[in-house]
């Protein structure tokens, strides 16, 4: 089916409005033998709050970026292979229903879907489509996934040494290692995560100490199956502003 679709006029036109509404910024997406699956809005789990965002499903990546106008307009363009994806499914809580990780080694979130059947789907033809990619190129799943990181609302205070709390002057700061929510002090160390970044990254002083004596295994991330109640997607976001997840700290 997917093969079939490859070559047709209607799935070069479908891409190429894709495209278009990603603009000049956006990366080309039109190649050989590339398929759009599907598309719809997604609750993505950002730092500060859930926000809506608009997902691209191809044959080979997954695509996404913040809504400007509806079906006309979207902008930061994000692009994950699918070879490197695996996905898990997070347990309902609170208003926060209908969830799954999407987990590769350089950045790994949370997602959640209107209705229980959207989640299914999504989550069906997203494996569906790891699994032929994988298939064809004899590649085994990814082992490494980075962290998810723990929102800020779930932590007043840091997560590490559970002393500093969080003041406007006092920030919060994220462990890429694990995801935990940190102050200042307990991740000063800089640690080089191959997978993440070529530089080297924040880590707190917890990871920072196993992976300096190769504990790595030890370093687990952060509660990755649930988030507070206290989360509630707004369905009716659509800023255009930058991901929360993506900045420096």
């Amino acid at each position: 089916m997917v093969d079939r679709l490859a070559n047709s006029e209607a799935n070069t036109r479908r891409i190429s409005i894709v495209e278009n509404c990603f603009g000049a910024a956006g990366q080309p997406l039109t190649i050989p033998g590339r398929v759009l699956i599907g598309e719809g809005v997604l609750t993505k789990l950002c730092r500060k709050k859930p926000k809506a965002r608009q997902f691209f499903l191809f044959n080979d990546i997954l695509v996404y970026g913040n809504i400007v106008i509806q079906k006309k307009k979207y902008n930061k363009q994000h692009i994950i292979p699918l070879e490197n994806v695996t996905i898990d499914s997070i347990k309902d809580e609170g208003e926060l229903r209908n969830g799954w990780l999407i987990k590769t080694p350089t950045k790994s979130f949370a997602v959640y879907a209107a209705t229980a059947t959207e989640k299914s789907e999504w989550m069906s033809h997203i494996n569906k489509c790891v699994t032929d990619l994988l298939s064809k190129s004899g590649k085994t799943p990814s082992s490494e996934h980075a962290a998810v990181w723990v929102p800020d609302s779930e932590a007043t205070v840091c997560m590490r040494c559970q002393k500093a709390k969080f003041t406007p002057v006092n920030r919060r700061h994220h462990c890429r290692k694990c995801g935990f929510v940190v102050c200042g002090p307990c991740s000063e160390k800089r640690f080089l995560l191959p997978s993440q970044s070529s530089k080297p990254v924040r880590i707190c002083d917890f990871c920072y100490e196993l992976l300096s004596t190769g504990d790595v295994a030890a370093c687990q991330p952060a509660r990755s199956d649930s988030y507070s109640q206290s989360l509630k997607p707004p369905l009716n976001d659509v800023s255009d502003e930058d991901d929360d997840d993506d900045s420096s700290d």
